[in-house]
């Protein structure tokens, strides 16, 4: 049974916050993995993308630890990407699944031309960046599929995008910088002002504003 520690997850678990956007429109941190699976618990998928083991000099020789690069989606519009260094395969992942899920970001998605049935790209170019690596999304009209490398593919599926031109620059066998590229890149879909978001939104109070005569309650 899950008992929660944060204001957030007590707010989660009693039902006042009732979906997850609520969350991403506060930019509420989210310190607790169980908010994401009380949310998105049947949907979420999650993909071991890359395990490498990384080595530390030490003076009685090598010690090898093992680096896992966990992706996590529900293929309509959320993705979180963990990385966790373990010294057992086993405990890395699962311990980059956990952080995946307190990663979790929306992807926005749109259209290439007419508006029309559900939006199936990018809203616009966006692009994103780590280490010598650089990945750009490009809108493409329905029907395109996914053009992307096959790590690339994975990433899109889950963050349910189905049609798009990707193109990068840099080191991309750097399969954990390229893998964490595309995960900011798919943030960004968000961060650009588009012409439809120009109006005024009058913005709710804050939910640990609205409820906290319930989160002022001792908890028994």
């Amino acid at each position: 049974v899950w008992v929660p520690v944060t204001k957030l997850g007590r707010l989660v678990k009693e039902g006042k916050i009732t979906s997850i956007e609520e969350i991403f429109l506060f930019s509420l941190p989210v310190k607790e993995a169980e908010i994401i699976d009380f949310f998105l618990k049947d949907k979420l998928h999650d993909e071991v993308m890359k395990i490498m083991p990384v080595q530390k000099q030490s003076s009685a020789g090598q010690r090898t630890r093992f680096k896992a690069f966990v992706a996590i989606g529900d293929s309509q519009g959320h993705i979180g990407l963990g990385v966790k260094c373990s010294s057992e395969v086993a405990t890395a992942i699962r311990g980059a699944i956990t952080i995946a899920k307190l990663n979790v970001v929306p992807v926005r998605r749109g259209y290439w031309g007419r508006k029309g049935g559900l939006p199936h790209t990018v809203p616009s170019k966006v692009t994103g960046k780590c280490g010598s690596v650089r990945v750009r999304l490009i809108p493409a009209p329905r029907g395109t599929g996914l053009v992307s490398s096959p790590v690339g593919k994975k990433l899109l599926h889950m963050a349910g995008v189905d049609d798009v031109y990707v193109s990068s620059t840099g080191h991309t066998r750097t399969m954990g910088n390229y893998i964490k590229a595309m995960f900011y890149a798919l943030g960004n879909t968000y961060s650009y002002l588009s012409p439809e978001l120009w109006k005024d939104i009058p913005l709710a109070a804050n939910p640990y504003q609205e409820h906290t005569d319930f989160l002022s309650k001792k908890q028994m």
